[in-house]
């Protein structure tokens, strides 16, 4: 099957398709070698070709690697991310050079400082000894070719990050309840289009089961519903080939109208406070 249309990534100059496959999912698992297989195999048959996971989230980037190795003729045109939630310079190398070993590859194309959500997880980030440092050297050494910032608690917290870190890309929530209750919609993203950084969607399907009956809400809605921000790529992790199938499905689909838009966000208005679980104790 053809790629899927490609969305332009920041100031990077690349381009990358404009949904792709999360972390979550059968990649956050260990021991399910065929089921993640089948998923990762499905993405790429379905025009995939961003593939995102981490250094915490179990086995992915195993995953990942088995598939490299065992079809090396399958990495070219993959954009493979991952990132370390290590604040410091040392421990933030040794979790590199894991990752770089448990997905097979000599270069990341993007490696991002993962879930930020203090003003005290910036200072230990950005001080003397810092992450952010490591993260700096490896891309100017050119072990990896982007590096971004990921955060889902404080849309102020990772505003600060864009505004004043060196990055290419940050990962926030993009969703209905971002849209209804203000925060990383209205504030993070608007940053980012500024300073010309790339955006990557993700808690893209929230908490949507809430509403589902009585909104009428599908996946596969949400999904466009994050195609209609700027944003670069929206992400969601998958378990089964056929939910792969309903995220390209939608990409296809594309974007929702306006009107789309403003509607979903009106339903899920009500529900805000309880869907926004993943900022923690309000």
């Amino acid at each position: 099957m053809a790629a899927l249309a490609g969305r332009r990534f920041g100031k990077t100059g690349r381009e990358v398709t404009p949904v792709g496959l999360g972390g979550e999912g059968v990649l956050r698992t260990y021991g399910r070698h065929a089921e993640a297989e089948a998923v990762i195999l499905e993405a790429i048959g379905q025009g995939i070709a961003y593939f995102d996971s981490a250094r915490g989230y179990a086995g992915s980037e195993g995953y990942y690697g088995d598939v490299w190795r065992s079809r090396p003729d399958l990495r070219e045109g993959i954009f493979q991310a991952s990132k370390s939630a290590s604040r410091l310079h040392a421990d933030a190398e040794m979790d590199l050079q894991e990752t770089l070993q448990r997905l097979g590859v000599e270069t990341l194309d993007l490696w991002q400082i993962h879930d930020v959500r203090t003003f005290s997880d910036l200072r230990d980030v950005e001080g003397p000894s810092g992450a952010l440092e490591a993260f700096v050297e490896a891309k100017e050494m050119g072990i990896v070719r982007h590096i971004g910032v990921t955060g889902h608690h404080d849309p102020d917290v990772l505003s600060h990050a864009v505004e004043n870190w060196p990055i290419d890309a940050v990962m926030m929530p993009i969703n209905p309840v971002e849209g209804g209750s203000g925060g990383f919609l209205d504030t993070t993203l608007k940053v980012a289009e500024e300073q010309d950084v790339a955006v990557i969607g993700m808690k893209v399907l929230g908490g949507a089961s809430y509403i589902v009956t009585d909104a009428g809400v599908t996946p596969e809605v949400l999904i466009r519903y994050a195609l209609a921000q700027k944003i670069s790529v929206a992400i969601v992790g998958c378990s089964t080939p056929g939910e792969v199938q309903t995220l390209a499905a939608a990409a296809r689909a594309g974007p929702l109208a306006d009107d789309e838009v403003e509607a979903l966000v009106e339903a899920f208005r009500p529900y805000a406070r309880d869907l926004a679980y993943y900022r923690g104790p309000i």
